[in-house]
């Protein structure tokens, strides 16, 4: 499964008609943002810096969808830890319980900025870890743009 939605990925990036460099800054800005800590925001910082610097859109939304549920898990578990290696890990308390709806009500923020020690290590880490992919990932793209658009010009 994760070998397909690689190559439909790939497959996607490869199909764009824009210079190399200019489809991989833009991959390489969607995969900073999908590793971002500003969860929720993802697509609308991408899509507003793509606007703005007139990046490929298609290029930064694949991306920013390097992160997605089957990656979610994963990456702020990375996160986290890497997060926790710089500032130390908490101590594990219980997370405050509730439910979905609450989201939307102020005691719910109140009560989560009560445990932002919880919370460092998730933003730290994120930001470390949308830094480094985004570096692996515009030579990693170029690349591959650069390869491809060789072969299709030479045959």
């Amino acid at each position: 499964m994760l070998l397909r939605t690689f190559t439909n990925f790939q497959k996607r990036l490869l199909a764009l008609d824009d210079p190399p460099e200019r489809i991989a800054i833009a991959f390489a800005v969607g995969v900073f943002f999908s590793f971002s800590p500003l969860y929720g925001l993802h697509t609308f910082l991408g899509l507003t810096v793509a606007f703005l610097f007139g990046l490929n859109r298609v290029a930064l939304l694949l991306g920013l969808f390097v992160n997605n549920p089957w990656t979610l898990v994963p990456i702020y578990a990375a996160a986290i830890y890497i997060g926790g290696l710089f500032l130390g890990f908490p101590p594990v308390a219980p997370f405050p319980q509730f439910a979905w709806k609450e989201v939307f009500e102020g005691r719910f923020w109140v009560e989560l900025a009560r445990h932002w020690r919880l919370l460092m290590p998730l933003f730290l880490g994120s930001t470390i870890l949308s830094f480094v992919f985004a570096a692996i990932s515009y030579p990693f793209a170029l690349h591959l743009m650069r390869r491809y658009k060789h072969k299709s010009h030479s045959h």
